[in-house]
Formats: structure tokens, sequence, C-alpha cells
């Protein structure tokens, strides 16, 4: 059994995935439970589903136990209501180490029209861990469309911006973001 989980191991450290090969959707109908007294749907319940779904793809980037490190963003920008299907599609967007940011795309279907359109986004960020709860190294992210090629891009400066603001990265240190600036002069 070691031999076997072994070279599964190592070819996932060698080897980079695209981000389609990490996709998880799903899709859930808004029940009285999950409302608020405007028939809306509560907040954490969209943020639990997407927790959910974010964990489903960075598990199928890595293959491994991962955890919840950090939600960067979450956007609500219109109310999801009683009765509208909501579809969650997450993919990963940029592989550090052993950490990796999820995009997540929240679209709403309207229960009485079938208008779809997109409602909230967010960037979950997760860290994958051995049997003891160690972390480990997960494989490289290799985008290839336009949009994961923006999102990986704009991962960095995120992940830099972090480390900055949690006194873990010297500004000076940061150089992807000192490049948005240096453009802007």
């Amino acid at each position: 059994m070691q031999g076997r989980i072994l070279p599964l191991q190592q070819r996932l450290e060698m080897e980079g995935k695209r981000p389609q090969e990490s996709i998880g959707i799903a899709t859930h109908i808004v029940l009285p439970d999950d409302t608020n007294t405007l028939g809306n749907l509560m907040g954490g319940r969209l943020m639990y589903w997407m927790d959910v779904i974010a964990a489903v793809s960075a598990h199928r980037h890595c293959t491994r136990v991962v955890v919840t490190a950090s939600v960067n963003n979450i956007s609500f920008n219109q109310p999801i209501h009683l009765g509208d299907f909501v579809t969650l599609e997450a993919k990963v967007s940029r592989a550090f180490g052993s950490s990796m940011e999820v995009f997540i795309d929240v679209w709403v279907e309207d229960h009485k029209t079938a208008k779809k359109s997109k409602c909230n986004e967010a960037i979950f960020t997760f860290v994958a861990v051995d049997q003891i709860g160690h972390a480990i190294e997960v494989p490289e992210l290799i985008p290839e469309t336009e949009e994961e090629i923006q999102r990986y891009n704009a991962a960095l400066r995120r992940r830099q911006l972090s480390l900055i603001l949690a006194g873990r990265m010297k500004p000076d240190d940061a150089t992807e973001l000192k490049a948005i600036f240096e453009d802007l002069s």
C-alpha cells in the first residue's frame, strides 16, 4: 500500500495541473430554511455552500485533504430569492507551495423567468495537509484561458498584499504590487 501512495504523491508534486481539472459545480434551490425574513438567501448559507464547493475544487487539484485557510473576498452583488436556483462554480486560480486560491462564481436562475445571471463571487484559500495536519506541497497550476491567466496573475498580487498586511513580507519584496504602481507613474 505504501508503494502505491508514494509514486502518486511524487507525480503530483512534479506535474502541473490545468484549472479545468479542479472545477467543482453545485446547484441548490433556495428553500424557506435558507432565507431571512425578506425571503432572500442568508449570506451565511451562501458562504457555507461556497466553502464546500471550493473545498471540492481544491481537493481535485491536489487529491489531498484540504482545510480552509482564509476567505479572501466575498461579494454579495444582488439578493437571491426564495425558490431561485443557485449554481456555484469553483476553480483553482493559483497554487502557492502548499496553498491554493480558489475562485467561486455564483449564478442565479430566477425560478419564475428562468433568467440566469452572475450574482456573487468569492475567493477562498485552502491548504493541503497530510494525515497529521502538516502542510504539504501541491501541484503547480498551469492556466490556459484568458480568464484563467488573468485570475492567476491577480492571485499573486492578492497574496503579496495579504503577506504585507500580515507582516510576513516587506513591501519592497512585493514585485507584482510594485509593478502596478510603477505603471501608474
